[in-house]
C-alpha cells in the first residue's frame, strides 16, 4: 500500500465544507486560509444563489457603509483554495450523509433563521409579524418577497429595543426621498410611498438602561426628516440598580443622554411620531375580523435578582393601544437541519467552543463544527463573528493534527471517519454529485454576473444596486449572460 500523504499535506489537503455564506461562514473561510498548520480546500455552500447572508438580507438598506464588509469576503473568494456553490440546499439538494462522504470537515454557519415568539393571545392574527419577516421583505429575500404588509394603518407597534427594532422603526418613519437612494427593493419602496403610518409605538419591557440598541441607532431616529421622537421624561428616571448598571456601561450612559435630549426636544410638528414606551410588556393582541386592531400592555417594575440581573415584573396596571400592525423583535433562534444535532432550548447547534456535540453537553461529533449565531446564539454584531470563527478553526486544526490519517493511493477506500474517497485518498468532488442530481448551482463567477447587473441597474437610478429578488430570474439572467458570445 502506497502512502500518498497525510491529511493536511499539500498532496492531501483538508476538504472543508462551510454551510452558509454569510459573515460567519466567510470569517471561518478566512481563518482557515490564514492558518499555517494544514493545507485546505474550502467549499462554501448556501441555500440561496446570492452570498453574504445577513449583510445582504439583514443590514438595513440605508446602512450601506456596513455592507462594504463584503469587499473582505470577495478577497476570500478570490483565493484559489475556495469555491462557492450557491442555490444548494442542505437537506434537499444534498444530504447530510452525502456531505460527510465528500468532506473531511463540515462547518455549520447557518445563523439563526427563525424568531422568538411573544407567547400571548392574538399573536397569530393577520397583521402580527416578526421583525425578521419585515426586514427580509424590504431587503429582497426571495422567501419573503411575496409578503403583504398593510401600511394603510395609522399606528404600528414595534416590540423590542434592539438594533433590528430600530431598523424596522426607521424604515417605517423615513420619507421616500430618504429611502430612494438606498438599495431597498422596488416593491417595498412603492408600499412605503403609499404608507399611511403616522405613529410608531416602541415597547420595551425594561428600562432605558437595559435597552439593547447602540447609540448610533437611537441618534439616527432623532435625525429623520419627517418624524419626531417622543420620550416620556418620567421613563428616564432610574432606580438605584439601573443607575449602578449604567455607571459601568458607556453605551447605556450615552443612550440615556440621547434619550434625554429627545425627551427635551419633544414634538416639533413633523407628520410622523416615534413614541417610546419603557417598562411595558404586551399581554394580548386583539383584532376585528381576524386582523389586528389593538394591543394591551402591562406596566412593569424593575427588580434586581440575586445574580445582579435587572428583571421586570408586571404590577397589574394595563393600557390598550390602537394599532393595526405589530412587529415583534425580541430575539432570534436557529432551526434544525436534517441529520445535524439541535438544542431546542437555546435554538442552537449544541457544541463545545465550536465542536458539534451529539446533544447539549454530550459527546463530540467527529469532523463537524459550527460558527456564528448557530454556535453561540444571536448575540453580537457582524464583526463578533470573526474571533468566534478563529476559535472554531483553531479546534479544527487541532483535530487535523491529532487525526494521524495516512491514505492509500491506488484503490477506493474509506477514511478514518467512515467517509468514502475517490480512489486516490481524497473525498470525491461535489460537482459530479450536484450535476448528477441536476442541481443548478451558482458559482462565485455566476454571482458576479448578477452583481454586475444589479449594480448597473442601480447606477441608472442613483442607487447602490437594484436587487433581483426572484431565484428563477437570477438563474435565467446568469444563463443568458453566459450564453452571449464574447466579442473580440
Amino acid at each position: 500500500m502506497t502512502l500518498t500523504g497525510r491529511l493536511g499535506s499539500s498532496s492531501r489537503p483538508v476538504r472543508v465544507a462551510i454551510i452558509g455564506a454569510g459573515p460567519s461562514g466567510f470569517y471561518a473561510a478566512g481563518a482557515l486560509l490564514q492558518q499555517k498548520d494544514a493545507h485546505v480546500s474550502i467549499d462554501l455552500l448556501d441555500r440561496l444563489p446570492t452570498p453574504y447572508g445577513l449583510v445582504r438580507y439583514g443590514v438595513a438598506p440605508d446602512h450601506q457603509k456596513i455592507k462594504s464588509v463584503t469587499r473582505i469576503y470577495e478577497r476570500t473568494m478570490k483565493d484559489r483554495r475556495v469555491r462557492y456553490f450557491g442555490n444548494v440546499d442542505l437537506g434537499s439538494d444534498v444530504t447530510h450523509a452525502e456531505l460527510k462522504s465528500q468532506y473531511d470537515q463540515i462547518v455549520y454557519a447557518v445563523g439563526a433563521q427563525s424568531d422568538k415568539r411573544l407567547g400571548i393571545p392574538g399573536e397569530d392574527l393577520e397583521g402580527s409579524f416578526s421583525a425578521t419577516e419585515f426586514v427580509a421583505w424590504y431587503n429582497g429575500h426571495p422567501d419573503f418577497r411575496h409578503f403583504d404588509f398593510d401600511l394603510s394603518v395609522e399606528s404600528v407597534a414595534v416590540i423590542g429595543v434592539g438594533n433590528v427594532a430600530m431598523d424596522v422603526t426607521r424604515i417605517l418613519a423615513k420619507s421616500v426621498s430618504e429611502l430612494e437612494t438606498t438599495d431597498i427593493t422596488d416593491y417595498a419602496l412603492d408600499a412605503l410611498r403609499n404608507s399611511n403610518v403616522k405613529r410608531i409605538h416602541i415597547f420595551a419591557r425594561r428600562g432605558p438602561v437595559q435597552a439593547k440598541f447602540t447609540n448610533p441607532e437611537i441618534k439616527e431616529l432623532g435625525e429623520l426628516e419627517i418624524a419626531d421622537v417622543i420620550v416620556n421624561p418620567a421613563d428616564l428616571v432610574l432606580d438605584d440598580a439601573s443607575q449602578a448598571e449604567m455607571e459601568g456601561d458607556r453605551t447605556a450612559r450615552r443612550n440615556l443622554e440621547t434619550l434625554q435630549e429627545l425627551a427635551e426636544r419633544g414634538s416639533t410638528g413633523k407628520p410622523k411620531q416615534i413614541i417610546f414606551h419603557f417598562l411595558r410588556s404586551p399581554t394580548e393582541i386583539t383584532g376585528v375580523a381576524g386582523a389586528v386592531n389593538a394591543m394591551t400592555t402591562e406596566k412593569n417594575a424593575l427588580q434586581e435578582t440575586e445574580s445582579g440581573y435587572i428583571a421586570c415584573r408586571g404590577i397589574g396596571t394595563y393600557a390598550e393601544y390602537d394599532v393595526g400592525l405589530v412587529f415583534r423583535s425580541i430575539g432570534y433562534r436557529g432551526i434544525p437541519i436534517p441529520g445535524v444535532p439541535f438544542y431546542d432550548r437555546w435554538g442552537i447547534i449544541p457544541n463545545e467552543k465550536g465542536r458539534v456535540t451529539a446533544e447539549h453537553g454530550g459527546a463530540v461529533v467527529p469532523g463537524e463544527y459550527t460558527v456564528g449565531w448557530a454556535k453561540r446564539g444571536p448575540t453580537g454584531v457582524i464583526g463578533t463573528n470573526k474571533p468566534d470563527a478563529v476559535e472554531t478553526v483553531k479546534l479544527m486544526m487541532e483535530d487535523v493534527k491529532n487525526a494521524a490519517v495516512s491514505l492509500p493511493g491506488d484503490s477506493a477506500s474509506v477514511n478514518s471517519s467512515g467517509s468514502h474517497t475517490d480512489g486516490h485518498g481524497r473525498p470525491g468532488d461535489i460537482v459530479p454529485l450536484l450535476q448528477k442530481k441536476g442541481v443548478p448551482y451558482v458559482s462565485f463567477a455566476d454571482w458576479q454576473i448578477l452583481e454586475q447587473i444589479e449594480n448597473e441597474r442601480g447606477a441608472l437610478r442613483g442607487q447602490p444596486r437594484v436587487k433581483i429578488t426572484d431565484v428563477d430570474e437570477m438563474l435565467r439572467l446568469i444563463q443568458s449572460a453566459k450564453a452571449e458570445p464574447v466579442l473580440p
